[in-house]
């Protein structure tokens, strides 16, 4: 596979499933640099691969050293990219040269537009920046810190909160589609593709996927938690339009921390950015935010 602008010694291949632990190794070898601690988990890497609508051989390019996996771009959406390259081959050209297939590949496609998210200040922040992406938008990690609880707010009688099941799948997933696609400029993610992300995601419990009712029986909440690790993630959290402003996102959040600390966690923690709007909400029963990323995208 031809990658221009690939130091020399080095070679490119699009990358297979089989490809998924040297891929994480990558991403976690950056993060532990940028945060100090890696946070991307081997079953999320799996997860977006194993979306229906993704066809890996096309969406990902991976860099080489012999055997040993240095770098890779993947074209995860129409305008969304993820990239990572070993700390000990930066330096080199090699993301400079991911950069650009990533370019092609997304104008092949149509795109007029593409973006990745990277921790404020990275060396990736900053080759982004001199190769002239400019900001879409700033994302935080928040974190409940160790041992402190949140009061829980009383649920109203009739109100009811349950693990999901097979039947409610569908339902969940338009409620939270509907309350993302308020604020996230998007297509409407299949069925089938969100839950490869949910249900399909290597260790799904039916604890992972909570559901909260109102006292008519009409779904008005979901929250999605899993663990990473020892962690507990909220990886979404989302109320129905006319029932917010009642406290069912603190109710929700509430219980999804109980749940993954019931099942393990020693902290909690989830991730929002300035177009959710969420930050003060999350900051106001206690989370702290633990680090700063930026969304950087190019016009095509």
């Amino acid at each position: 596979m031809d990658l221009p602008g690939l130091p020399d010694g080095l070679t490119a291949r699009p990358l297979t499933t089989a490809d998924a632990a040297g891929v994480h190794a990558a991403i976690a070898a950056e993060e532990v640099v940028d945060l100090g601690e890696a946070e991307m988990t081997l079953e999320d890497v799996v997860a977006d691969w194993q979306r229906p609508s993704y066809d890996i051989a096309s969406s990902t390019v991976g860099v080489l050293d012999g055997d040993l996996l240095v770098g890779y771009a993947d074209l995860a959406g129409p305008d969304t990219a993820y990239t990572a390259v070993l700390p000990s081959h930066q330096g080199r050209g090699i993301g400079t040269a991911l950069a650009h297939w990533l370019q092609r590949a997304a104008r092949e496609r149509g795109s007029t537009t593409i973006g990745t998210q990277v921790p404020e200040g990275s060396a990736a922040d900053r080759l982004m920046a001199d190769l002239g992406y400019r900001l879409r938008w700033t994302a935080w990690d928040l974190e409940l810190p160790e041992g402190h609880e949140i009061e829980p707010p009383a649920l109203r009688d009739g109100s009811t909160l349950r693990d999901a099941t097979e039947a409610d799948r569908a339902a969940a997933w338009t409620l939270v589609e509907d309350a993302f696609l308020e604020w996230s400029d998007r297509e409407r993610h299949s069925l089938e593709d969100w839950g490869a992300l949910v249900w399909g995601r290597p260790g799904f419990e039916p604890w992972n996927l909570r559901l909260l009712f109102s006292p008519a029986g009409e779904l008005v909440g979901v929250t999605h938690v899993h663990l990473t690790g020892d962690s507990g993630y909220v990886a979404r959290v989302a109320v129905r339009a006319d029932h917010r402003g009642r406290g069912l996102s603190r109710t929700l959040l509430v219980d999804a921390f109980a749940r993954a600390r019931e099942h393990g966690a020693v902290r909690c923690y989830l991730s929002t950015d300035t177009r959710a709007g969420a930050r003060a909400i999350y900051e106001r029963v206690g989370m702290v935010v633990t680090s700063t990323w930026v969304n950087r995208a190019i016009d095509l």
